[in-house]
């Protein structure tokens, strides 16, 4: 039986419909709805704010996984917490006091995760890999959706899940960005935990069946 988690990415939903979608992603095997929050500074792109956010938990069944691209997340987690966010990560090439951001989304009664970005080398999180719950591995360049995935994430996966074990922290590894069938079951044997989609789900024609396939991989 299969222990990976499957996030679909709300992002690459139908707005015009968006309870639609949502309800489809409670009814079908997912595990957690995927929320990508974008500030047009970290990243070059605009996206779900506080309202959106709170009309996605006003229909969503299972958590919200809410990854936060932006500057001074510090300034806006309570928020997210009030608007339904059950997960939050931040990056990690945005704060200057992680450990600090990390203890401010766990009072709130969040698990706390560190996202990063492609370029961003695993022993970045050495010193706080103990205290996190999640750590989101980008395997594409943050800010827009359809990209192509990036090879060099399988070896980062597999360092990121080294460390996790020497550490004995029990944080889940969440991949982010050209998620499919073609290189999930090879994430999942380097180490991951969590398969991110968007386009790949959303754009199909029956996306309840590609999360199904996901699930099963």
């Amino acid at each position: 039986m299969s222990t990976h988690l499957v996030a679909p990415s709300i992002l690459a939903a139908d707005f015009a419909n968006l309870e639609r979608e949502v309800k489809m992603v409670n009814e079908s095997q997912a595990d957690w709805i995927h929320v990508d929050v974008m500030d047009g500074v970290f990243v070059p792109n605009f996206s779900l704010g506080i309202p959106v956010v709170e009309a996605i938990k006003r229909h969503a069944k299972k958590p919200l996984d809410v990854h936060l691209m932006i500057v001074n997340p510090e300034h806006h987690v309570e928020a997210f917490r009030k608007a339904g966010a059950d997960h939050i990560s931040v990056h990690v090439e945005v704060c200057k006091h992680l450990q600090r951001n990390i203890q401010q989304i766990k009072t709130l009664g969040c698990k706390a995760g560190v996202a990063l970005n492609p370029h961003t080398p695993v022993m970045y999180l050495e010193n706080i890999i103990a205290e996190l719950d999640l750590v989101i591995v980008m395997s594409v360049n943050p800010g827009f959706g359809g990209q192509k995935f990036i090879e060099h994430t399988y070896q980062k996966v597999t360092q990121l899940k080294s460390l996790i074990t020497q550490t004995k922290s029990t944080a889940k590894i969440e991949i982010d960005g050209g998620v499919n069938l073609q290189n999930s079951r090879r994430l999942l044997d380097a180490g991951a935990d969590v398969l991110i989609a968007g386009n790949f789900v959303f754009g199909a024609n029956n996306p309840a069946e590609v999360i199904k396939q996901l699930k099963n991989v």
